[in-house]
């Protein structure tokens, strides 16, 4: 008797002190110290837990990095912290506080992953996992998590997912979540429901535009016309009116998708022609070096942003701001490049276009070289700062922070030269001489100074102009000439120095291009607005708004 009672003893002993589960343990702890054989059971009801460590300890678990640690009988899982100590080691976390694992004497553990024998999984303990982290995503406490999960889970259209989604739409607070989850239900739903279900369905994909079940729809209209009779005429209309609503949704998504891209590059193109009109207005010189300069801008924010990284470091915070510092430096190295250029050769050139035209066209393969041997013949690269990274999204058309950015830039632009030349003594210089070279300078008004101070400030704009574009494209030496035609194009349609006409014209052309590419491709497209412009100044050789002058020259 006395050995059965100390066996039995022993043994209870035994149990209590190896214990794999208790009730004060978390569901997902009990997963973890629980036997083998319970395991996939217990990890499939951890479905039902809002517990955002969920996820990641159950990747971890599957990818061996779960350990456990024994201490006077007592069984702890824990993982390791991300970052190694000198000696290679690292910080046991324990999975159920997330708090560091210490001994008995209360100081941190540290563990080297390669010493660690992590927890056994089998086939069984990983497909558990796999259909409890599939799902999981929707009760993650972040909606982008739960957004995710629930579009995830719509476009796999298995059928046993659709009484968790609809379980968890029921409680789900957030109006994006709740839509992400009514679009998930209905696509199990039309692979899997019955015919009323199915019309159901149908009638919230088409009021959402989803495009996730466009295939299968068209594949079932096939089917139906292939084989009357084997689809249900009801569910066969139905499909069909999805698929052209959804359709012509985002044709018109894509469209102003597209315009608004358009509306960006013409933004950078009308800072690029504001000066060239305002100095071909003024001077009549073609100044084929135009792109060149505007290269000016984009390679002087290039070294900003070297000189930002080389002082605050390319990680920094402070680093992000280079752009803004860019700004006025493009501006002011472009401003004197123009005013060198101005009065070492555009100076001699006056009332004589072609001589102008071919000496910049010189001055504007001289600067690429100098580009080339100074940058080399590559693309520089230019990081987004932080500010001007992302999207936000309306209606399914995304309009990204940078481009936002651009179009704002141009409008405060345009309204600052449109204030500088009715509001300023400066502005009423160029306007005179604009006017009447002659008389203007017979009342006194510096000439040869409101020429080289209007060519710089529009070399400055191209400045601006080259400093946007690097957020929008590489930059390169050949950047200029890819724009130079274009503000040709803008400052000829739109009127020659006039400011309205060249805001017109470059929204205008940038737009159309834009629109007309997706359709023709870049090449024809372009050669498609060089023909409407050319026929367009048949009509109005003036362009859309001529400006008036009392000179003939």
């Amino acid at each position: 008797m006395r050995f059965r009672f100390c066996f039995s003893l022993g043994l209870a002993l035994l149990l209590l002190a190896a214990r794999p589960l208790s009730a004060e343990e978390s569901p997902l702890v009990q997963a973890l110290l629980a036997p083998t054989s319970a395991q996939p059971k217990l990890i499939r009801a951890l479905l039902e837990q809002e517990d955002a460590r969920l996820l990641p300890i159950l990747e971890a678990w599957r990818s061996g990095e779960v350990f456990l640690y024994t201490a006077d009988g007592q069984r702890v899982p824990f993982i390791l912290s991300a970052n190694a100590r000198a000696d290679g080691t690292r910080e046991a976390l324990v999975v159920e506080t997330g708090r560091p694992l210490a001994d008995a004497q209360g100081q941190p553990l540290h563990f080297q992953a390669g010493t660690l024998t992590p927890l056994d999984t089998n086939a069984a303990i990983r497909r558990a996992i796999r259909d409890v982290t599939e799902v999981a995503g929707l009760s993650a406490p972040s909606s982008d998590t739960r957004r995710a999960a629930a579009e995830r889970l719509g476009q796999s259209q298995r059928a046993e997912h659709l009484p968790l989604l609809q379980a968890r739409a029921e409680r789900e607070q957030s109006p994006e979540v709740r839509a992400a989850l009514a679009d998930a239900i209905a696509l199990v739903q039309v692979k899997h429901g019955d015919l009323q279900a199915q019309l159901r369905a149908l009638r919230v994909l088409k009021a959402s535009h989803h495009l996730g079940v466009l295939t299968q729809l068209k594949e079932l209209v096939a089917k139906a016309e292939a084989n009357p009779g084997s689809v249900p005429p009801a569910l066969v209309e139905a499909a069909r009116s999805t698929i052209t609503a959804t359709e012509n949704y985002f044709f018109w998504v894509n469209f102003f998708g597209t315009l608004f891209r358009g509306f960006s590059l013409g933004s950078v193109l009308l800072v690029t022609a504001l000066g060239l009109a305002i100095t071909y207005g003024l001077m009549g010189v073609i100044n084929m070096a135009h792109g060149e300069v505007m290269v000016v801008g984009a390679y002087a924010t290039y070294m900003t942003q070297t000189i930002f990284a080389s002082v605050f470091g390319a990680e920094s915070s402070a680093f992000h701001y280079y752009f803004i510092a860019a700004l006025p430096v493009a501006f002011v190295s472009a401003a004197l490049v123009g005013a060198v250029l101005e009065r070492g050769i555009i100076q001699w050139l006056y009332k004589r276009p072609l001589e102008s035209l071919l000496a910049t066209w010189g001055v504007s393969l001289a600067l690429q070289q100098a580009f080339r041997t100074i940058f080399g013949a590559s693309n520089v690269p230019i990081a987004t700062p932080w500010y001007l990274m992302g999207n936000t999204t309306w209606h399914d058309i995304i309009f990204a922070y940078n481009r936002v950015f651009v179009i704002g830039f141009a409008a405060v632009v345009v309204v600052g030269t449109w204030l500088l030349l009715t509001r300023t003594r400066f502005g009423l210089y160029i306007r005179a001489v604009t006017q009447n070279r002659g008389m203007a300078a017979c009342m006194g008004v510096p000439t040869e100074r409101v020429n080289m101070m209007t060519f710089a400030f529009g070399s400055g704009l191209a400045g601006l102009a080259g400093a946007c574009l690097t957020q929008l494209g590489n930059v390169g030496p050949g950047l200029g000439q890819t724009h130079i035609v274009d503000s040709f194009m803008v400052v000829v349609s739109g009127g020659v120095g006039n400011l309205a006409g060249t805001v017109f014209a470059a929204l205008g052309i940038g737009a159309i291009d834009q629109v007309l590419q997706p359709f023709l491709g870049a090449v024809l497209g372009k050669i498609i607005v060089l023909v409407a412009i050319i026929l367009f100044l048949q009509w109005k050789p003036g362009g859309l708004f001529p400006t008036r002058n009392r000179s003939l020259d």
